[in-house]
């Protein structure tokens, strides 16, 4: 034994079988710990095979599990003023906003589209928790109001999946106007006579859950989504109780009346095309890829079988 047995060749073989491994090829579960492999956890919609728990999901991913075919059309959205009060915290906000799109790969928090589900058009507006906690400020305001007119042009419901922190801080009073904006815009829609569904995520917290969140004709959650004003801990800190067990989750909420359907996201759209078919007035969607056939087609006799007697 020497120097070449015991360092160079055990060193000269852990180059050449040295594989590089991508460090995002497992995801472990933040509620049971379970690793899960990055294709399975997609193939199931960021959703734990382990626990059920449901993860964060991009409105991008979640649209092209959404629409017929993945197909979707995005709608164009209004620029706000880049930084309107010129805001400073530990970094300059134009300088947030370039991380947040680095990060994300999105240009704001909502992403706005059009298209069909079921074979029924709707227009989907639907926050990323990822982009600066999902916070509305003016381009969520601006992107809600877009939609809002996009879907009552096309005469189609409006679907709205929350996801957020509450309002943008630093917009300051720019970011709460868009409550009222915001609530004006679901009115137009209750004016047009069209359906407004809001699917609420985890978290929906602060000034979202206080405007348009919470002004749907059907209001759904996943399952032990947060949905709040102020937080538990703030609550409990404040009053200076213990608060009951799941206090503000999807299921506690369900049970008080504050929500109508608590929906896995693998069946969520299932249940979106069913209540857009039914506010809309629309027959069952067919299962499928065809439309449903006119009342007036008639099945043609085979040769085997008479014609049906007049």
């Amino acid at each position: 034994m020497n120097w070449i047995t015991n360092y160079v060749r055990p060193h000269i073989n852990s180059i050449f079988s040295r594989r590089e491994v991508p460090e995002n090829l497992w995801t472990k579960c933040s509620e049971c710990g379970t690793m899960l492999f990055h294709r399975e956890i997609s193939e199931n919609l960021n959703v734990c095979t382990s626990c059920g728990h449901h993860m964060p999901i991009t409105p991008r991913d979640r649209f092209k599990t959404l629409f017929d075919g993945g197909v979707f059309h995005e709608v164009e959205v209004p620029e706000p003023l880049a930084d309107p009060l010129h805001f400073r915290d530990q970094k300059r906000y134009p300088d947030r906003m370039k991380d947040a799109r680095r990060k994300t790969g999105e240009r704001e928090a909502m992403l706005v589209a059009q298209g069909e589900i079921g074979r029924t058009p709707i227009v989907a507006a639907a926050q990323d928790f990822s982009f600066m906690g999902g916070s509305m400020g003016m381009y969520v305001g601006n992107a809600i109001i877009a939609a809002a007119e996009r879907a009552v042009k096309a005469k189609c419901p409006m679907i709205l999946f929350s996801a957020a922190g509450g309002a943008r801080m630093q917009e300051g009073i720019l970011s709460l106007m868009q409550m009222p904006r915001t609530t004006v815009a679901v009115q137009m829609l209750k004016e047009a006579n069209l359906p407004y569904i809001v699917v609420l995520t985890h978290p929906t917290t602060g000034g979202v859950t206080a405007s348009y969140a919470m002004l749907g004709d059907v209001q759904i959650a996943e399952p032990n989504a947060l949905i709040c004003f102020a937080g538990p801990r703030v609550i409990e800190q404040t009053i200076r109780e213990k608060l009951p067990e799941g206090f503000q989750r999807a299921e506690y909420l369900l049970e008080h009346g504050m929500l109508d359907r608590v929906t896995p996201r693998k069946q969520m759209r299932d249940e979106l095309i069913t209540i857009s078919r039914m506010l809309m007035g629309l027959p069952p969607a067919v299962q499928g890829d065809l439309p449903a056939p006119t009342p007036e087609a008639k099945t043609p006799a085979t040769a085997d079988e008479p014609p049906a007697k007049p």
